[in-house]
């Protein structure tokens, strides 16, 4: 049987979590969930230590430090997906000069597939079920692999906290019914891999996370 490997990276000027999917036994096809700037050096080395190349980089939403390091990597023949409700962000990065590090030179992403709530993605034969969970910001998504019992969620929701509402486009009464309705509703051993910290799982969350509990 083939075993779906998970290489998460703690990248960027804040500690932004992503991660690199792929078959061990596949055809040395990945993903990578988000693309925080400056990226491309620690990606590349995973990448040739595997013999893998980047098929698709699914972005969880469009902020900064999720988005920043997509240009550093040659998307030619690659698939980007992102959530519609973050278009602005990713065409216009300038908009969140505001929130981010000084200096930054955030590029465009053009997005090739904007997915939807509910859309099914196929990864390697896997299905890969995506959520809309807005309150962080408009277009945060979350991916699960329902098999796999892993849920990538970006930062709607983190080990012991929740994402920030504070933002422009945040707002925590959305972000707390997005939890309810589209984490906690999860099974309880799905683990959880948040976009910033440890890892953790739905069933901790629902039963000790002070912010929203189930």
């Amino acid at each position: 049987m083939s075993t779906l490997r998970v290489e998460k990276m703690e990248l960027g000027p804040i500690a932004t979590n992503a991660f690199l999917l792929w078959d061990e036994k596949g055809n040395g096809e990945a993903v990578l969930i988000d693309a925080p700037p400056f990226a491309r050096e620690t990606v590349q080395s995973i990448l040739n230590r595997e013999r893998l190349a980047i098929r698709s980089i699914w972005l969880t939403h469009g902020h900064w430090d999720h988005m920043g390091g997509v240009d550093d990597f040659d998307t030619k023949e690659m698939e980007i997906i992102g959530h519609r409700d973050d278009q602005i962000m990713y065409e216009q990065p300038e908009i969140m000069s505001t929130f981010a590090i000084p200096g930054l030179d955030l590029k465009p992403v053009q997005i090739s597939h904007w997915v939807e709530h509910g859309e099914e993605l196929d990864f390697l034969g896997r299905k890969v079920e995506v959520r809309h969970c807005p309150g962080h910001c408009p277009g945060n998504v979350i991916f699960w692999m329902e098999k796999e019992e892993r849920c990538f969620v970006g930062d709607v929701i983190f080990a012991g906290s929740v994402g920030r509402s504070d933002l422009p486009g945040g707002d925590f009464k959305t972000l707390e019914r997005s939890i309810r309705k589209e984490v906690y509703t999860l099974p309880e051993n799905t683990m959880i891999h948040p976009g910033h910290g440890p890892d953790t799982s739905v069933g901790v969350e629902m039963k000790s996370n002070p912010f929203v509990r189930s």
